[in-house]
């Protein structure tokens, strides 16, 4: 028989706590837990939160100036300089060679996109704008599409919507502890699919908090009771990228960083992305 691999271990000498109880409950049944070092303590839950509103604020000045005519290198300088202002650093700068203070992904740009002097928005442009703020060593993320000048096509606002939907969702599975990411991903997915579009499958939402990724892996799709457990204390992102066609992506062949990911098939794809802290009473918006 096969020994019970032991994810979450009790410190000896420590009484069980419920959550103890319930952790040791579902590892004894064979399902995914955390490990100790994901549960964020009250001094770090606290800087989280700070940096969270700190990237809030980031975004809503982005909200502020964002139109048609402008380069999605503006955005990239006012998030860098707004960032560096308040005390905090953008994750994303010179992150793995990533080489711009944000992501700006226009239209059939799933994530990644690498702001530019040359991109003009233009009106009905469809703009998902991804930041990470760190201060004082503390991460949060968020992103939020923009219609640029208010109106688009009637399919593209409809795919705006429903990855808004998809994320509220994902985020209402998460109104209590102790479910799965998978139960996320397979609500997330039956409403897309609803609504005859696709989620991508080859990114996915993850941990932050201390790093910019950790773990858990949060994916769209899935099976419910599948995937890691989400305990009180962690931090972590939900950020479906929904597509207007399949869900295959490819990389940019103009892209000499390889970061940028495209749709496949070149129709539209939208995403929206909270930070958020599970506790005891379900989940809270740390950033959005």
């Amino acid at each position: 028989m096969a020994k019970e691999k032991k994810t979450w271990v009790v410190p000896e000498g420590q009484e069980l706590t419920e959550m103890d109880r319930i952790i040791l409950s579902f590892q004894h049944r064979g399902k995914k837990v955390p490990t100790r070092d994901l549960i964020k303590t009250p001094e770090q839950i606290d800087g989280i939160r700070k940096a969270g509103v700190l990237n809030t604020a980031v975004l809503d000045a982005v909200a502020e100036m964002i139109r048609p005519g402008i380069s999605t290198l503006q955005i990239d300088e006012l998030v860098y300089n707004f960032t560096t202002k308040h005390g905090g650093i953008p994750a994303p700068l010179n992150y793995e060679g990533f080489p711009a203070s944000c992501c700006t992904s226009v239209n059939d740009v799933v994530c990644h996109g690498i702001p530019s002097a040359r991109e003009i928005l233009e009106e009905g442009d469809i703009v998902n704008v991804d930041c990470t703020t760190i201060l004082n060593g503390y991460y949060a993320d968020a992103s939020r599409m923009f219609v640029i000048g208010g109106k688009t096509e009637p399919r593209w606002q409809q795919l705006v919507d429903v990855a808004w939907q998809c994320l509220k969702i994902g985020e209402q599975v998460c109104s209590r502890p102790y479910v799965f990411v998978g139960d996320i991903g397979n609500a997330i997915a039956n409403h897309a699919h609803k609504n005859h579009m696709s989620v991508v499958r080859d990114l996915c939402g993850h941990g932050v908090g201390l790093e910019f990724h950790e773990p858990p892996d949060v994916e769209h799709y899935g099976h419910k009771g599948t995937g890691m457990l989400l305990v009180p204390g962690m931090t972590f992102t939900i950020e479906p990228m929904i597509n207007l066609g399949h869900w295959e992506v490819c990389s940019d062949p103009d892209d000499p960083t390889g970061w940028i990911v495209l749709t496949a098939d070149e129709e539209a794809s939208a995403q929206w992305e909270h930070t958020y802290l599970m506790t005891e009473n379900g989940v809270e918006i740390i950033t959005h």
